[in-house]
């Protein structure tokens, strides 16, 4: 499947962005502003189901196959968030970054509750900017109102994918097909201190944003910058 995709930029270094569930292009909006800066042109999607993409047919290779359908090869770096990063482990073997970092990816997502979709759409029902300020309080307030737009444009239905087929599976890759940089939020929700060791030990290089939240981007900017030294 093509891909909604945004390109921003004009260097002559490329960054390829991923975003995770529930989110758009949109979430790595400061993320771009600081690559273009570096001089890279940025190249984002919205994922299947999302933004501005095409619905349905959901399954973890699709995801994966539509960076491919997408996506340059030959990149200089590859960057996934949760979900993002899991479709991004199943693609950088024919996307051949020259780097790729994951983002506290859903590698390993434990079981969800039966009525989690239930409550999820709930939640997309009711969001607001006042209730995603109020959960995520160091956000910057474009962060909140792009959350916001994300919402609207996400098929929950990808959610339910998620709870029957991501949750309580294992997607945690053998190795490292390029050098490839794991960035775990200091209060993880997706990776523990043991599946941290457990990719250090398959070869990923790891490093931790203290304090930081599932959203590292958004919830530590500095500090997410900080982590990719060396790799961008």
């Amino acid at each position: 499947m093509r891909l909604e995709t945004h390109t921003s930029g004009t260097g002559d270094r490329t960054v390829l962005l991923v975003h995770g569930s529930m989110a758009t292009h949109e979430t790595w909006h400061a993320v771009e502003a600081r690559l273009v800066q570096r001089g890279y042109r940025v190249i984002s999607v919205d994922m299947r189901g999302h933004g501005d993409s095409p619905r349905g047919n959901y399954s973890v290779s699709a995801l994966g196959d539509d960076l491919v359908d997408s996506l340059p090869t030959g990149a200089d770096v590859a960057i996934g968030h949760s979900m993002g990063a899991v479709a991004l482990s199943l693609a950088v073997e024919r996307l051949l970054p020259t780097r790729a970092v994951y983002v506290d990816p859903s590698f390993r997502l434990p079981p969800m509750h039966a009525d989690a979709s239930e409550r999820m759409r709930r939640v997309f029902a009711t969001a607001d900017v006042a209730h995603v300020r109020q959960l995520n309080p160091k956000w910057h307030d474009t962060d909140v109102e792009r959350e916001v737009r994300g919402f609207a444009a996400f098929d929950p239905e990808f959610f339910d994918f998620v709870a029957a087929e991501v949750a309580g599976h294992d997607f945690l890759p053998d190795g490292p097909v390029v050098p490839s940089l794991v960035l775990r939020a200091g209060n993880s929700v997706t990776v523990t201190p043991r599946t941290a060791e457990e990719l250090a030990e398959r070869g990923f290089t790891v490093r931790v944003v203290e304090g930081a939240g599932h959203c590292v981007h958004r919830d530590d900017l500095p500090g997410f910058l900080a982590a990719l030294e060396g790799w961008i």
